[in-house]
């Protein structure tokens, strides 16, 4: 909730960087271009596992020597919060409403490329905050609710395991020429780490909606069940029509990636119409969804304690 410092992350990186700098050396020195396909796909899960085994195995180990510390649960803590990120989600999308409230809609395309992939020159206002509220959504789930989830199942290093991978998917997990074959494993491996914490993400999304005046929970469900699964992502759907149906909008659909048409179902059947009060809408929503995942721990924490 307080956020990486900037400062800190300025003096020696984070978690993140740092295993984004292994998968770099990896993709260098392991990606040749001039390779058999199956030889580049061969070699796209070579560095995957070695990012895995390399990030999992520090993890493991400076748990194991953190608890062996009278209070080294709490060093333990701050570490395994790092990889959390609500505080950064938070700023990121609500820099986008600033921008449409204050500076205007160049701005805002600016601010929105910064947080997602779509090609942003030719949006217009709704397209901003749409697009702004799809990233708050599927980031809710795949840079907190998934992370959160895989350190409930095994500890810091769990929650590093999917970092490495979720972090492998987004440098080399893309649909292009140097990609295609050698990120294909890391990002079927993403796709597949990601489904409980994707379909979690929908229920913290749908249980926030109850609290939050002007949200309609049953709305998010029926979106659910109606849309998530004909999203072309396995597991963004599902955070996507949860928010659409909370707040009322139409979320996804076709957008233009490089110049490229990618065609996709509408998520929610509200409002194509988007503005500034709905990212700050859909930040409001965020915050309580995170707040019920907050609790939901604390409690599963608590009753895990009573029974040992």
């Amino acid at each position: 909730m307080l956020g990486y410092s900037d400062r800190l992350a300025r003096a020696i990186g984070h978690p993140v960087t740092w295993m984004g700098a292994l998968i770099g050396a990896l993709d260098r020195g392991l990606n040749r271009e001039d390779a058999a396909p199956l030889r580049r796909k061969v070699a796209g899960a070579m560095a995957l596992v070695i990012v895995i085994l390399v990030s999992g195995s520090l993890a493991y180990g400076l748990q194991h020597w953190l608890l062996l510390l009278p209070l080294g649960m709490i060093p333990l803590a701050v570490l395994g919060s790092t990889l959390f990120a609500q505080r950064s989600l938070h700023a990121h999308v609500e820099r986008v409403a600033l921008a449409l409230e204050d500076e205007g809609i160049d701005s805002a395309r600016a601010r929105v490329s910064e947080i997602v992939g779509r090609d942003t020159a030719s949006l217009d206002e709704a397209g901003v905050a749409r697009a702004a509220i799809e990233s708050l959504a599927e980031n809710f789930s795949d840079g907190v609710v998934a992370p959160v989830f895989w350190m409930v199942v095994g500890g810091l290093p769990g929650a590093v395991i999917y970092k490495a991978i979720n972090t492998a998917d987004s440098m080399i997990g893309h649909h292009s020429e140097r990609y295609e074959q050698f990120g294909w494993a890391s990002a079927r491996l993403d796709d597949l780490v990601n489904l409980p914490a994707s379909r979690l993400s929908a229920l913290l999304i749908m249980a926030a909606a109850y609290s939050m005046p002007g949200a309609s929970p049953s709305d998010a469900f029926g979106a659910v069940l109606r849309d998530a699964s004909r999203h072309r992502s396995p597991n963004a759907g599902y955070p996507e029509a949860a928010f659409a149906g909370a707040l009322g909008l139409a979320l996804a659909g076709p957008r233009y990636y490089g110049g490229e048409l990618v065609e996709d179902v509408w998520m929610g059947d509200g409002r194509y119409a988007a503005g500034a009060e709905d990212i700050r809408a859909g930040l409001t929503l965020y915050r309580r969804a995170d707040l019920v995942l907050i609790g939901t721990v604390a409690l599963l924490a608590v009753v895990i304690a009573l029974l040992t």
